[in-house]
């Protein structure tokens, strides 16, 4: 954990800083990504897993609709751009060690590519794994 993190934690309700200074001190892997769980603000189902670099988080707090990095295509990707399946930005928060984000969202459509509401659809039983969604 960065020593910056360790730093703040017992700061009270309400505290603030600098935006600047939280994006410098996440705690980003050695290729420059941090994980990302998309939940449901409603349902507070989880939707999706997915990376951002600091330009896809840059982009989601700018203009309030998901960002993520694809590794697949090493680009940007817009969620809902190609499939108008927008998820639009309630809050993002960090963890208390800054490497991992969570964003509760508003999900139009499907967030799976599969046309499922959730990608996590697949559940692990003792001797199968069943579709769940």
């Amino acid at each position: 954990m960065k020593a910056w993190f360790k730093s703040i934690e017992q700061q009270v309700t309400g505290s603030d800083f600098p935006l600047e200074k939280v994006l410098v001190e996440l705690n980003y892997a050695d290729d420059g990504l941090i994980p990302v769980i998309a939940q449901d603000t409603e349902t507070k189902e989880v939707l999706m897993f997915a990376w951002m670099n600091t330009d896809a988080l840059r982009d989601t707090l700018a203009t309030g609709k998901m960002c993520y990095w694809s590794r697949s295509r090493q680009a940007l990707w817009r969620k809902g751009e190609t499939s108008g399946h927008w998820q639009t930005l309630i809050s993002l928060k960090t963890d208390c060690d800054g490497d991992v984000l969570l964003a509760e969202i508003k999900q139009d459509g499907a967030a799976c590519h599969t046309d499922r509401k959730s990608c996590f659809y697949l559940e692990f039983g003792e001797t199968r794994v069943s579709i769940i969604k």
